[in-house]
């Protein structure tokens, strides 16, 4: 039965305010698909707000979550949008509420996509013994190599929760903590390792690989150089 005109203003006026520029053919390709089981008009709406969740997640995650929860109010069982309200309330800092919704996407999709998220709000709530325990129960082999990466820095953030520093250092240790080749992961990585030398009262290793770091930052998204040139007195 087709809505009438006053019911779909109504859940216009419910909506947030879309920011300016915010298109539904910007929405990832997958996403519409997902969202094709949604009648034509209902699918745009919601992708235009997804989109808008996305553009807004770093800036302003707080608005990022309302467009998320509106999303979700009109298609919860859509794992895109929980996604994007899961995405969305660990930016904001609503810990609990993203566990919740990236659990329910883990159960419906089947994919640890998400997984050093999930590792990581339990950190945030103070269980580091359960991020340690997500970590041990994944089958890392299976994930992206940004993930496994990602979820291999957030278990040494739980070791240090815990007070085991020498551990957080080991934990960051491998093939991959190279810094003759650059991957798209490496600056994380290579300051998480530094970050975590520092606590353990390394600092001249600590110096070394926050230039490391420094140098693989490409995009400049972590203050790196700045961490090394204190610790190194300059």
């Amino acid at each position: 039965m087709e809505r009438s005109d006053e019911a779909v203003a109504r859940e216009l006026l419910e909506a947030p305010e879309l920011p300016e520029g915010i298109d539904y053919a910007d929405l990832d390709p997958e996403a519409r698909r997902e969202l094709r089981s949604l009648p034509k008009e209902l699918a745009e709406r919601i992708g235009r707000h997804l989109v808008a969740a996305g553009t807004l997640i770093d800036e302003d995650p707080e608005a990022a979550l309302a467009h998320a929860k509106y999303a979700k109010s009109k298609a919860s069982r859509i794992p895109v949008v929980r996604e994007a309200a899961g995405l969305a309330a660990y930016h904001a800092g609503k810990w609990s509420e993203a566990l919740s919704e990236l659990r329910a996407v883990r159960r419906m999709t089947r994919t640890d996509a998400h997984v050093a998220v999930i590792a990581d709000a339990e950190r945030a709530m103070g269980r580091p013994e359960r991020a340690l325990d997500i970590a041990k129960e994944t089958d890392t082999a299976s994930l992206p190599k940004e993930v496994s990466i990602e979820l291999k820095i957030v278990a040494a953030g739980a070791r240090r929760d815990l007070g085991q520093l020498d551990a957080a250092v080991v934990a960051l240790q491998g093939d991959d903590l190279d810094p003759k080749r650059r991957q798209p992961w490496s600056a994380r990585l290579f300051y998480a390792y530094a970050d975590n030398l520092a606590a353990a009262g390394r600092a001249e290793e600590a110096v070394r690989w926050f230039l490391h770091a420094a140098d693989a930052d490409s995009e400049e998204e972590t203050d790196a150089a700045e961490r090394a040139a204190e610790l190194a007195g300059d």
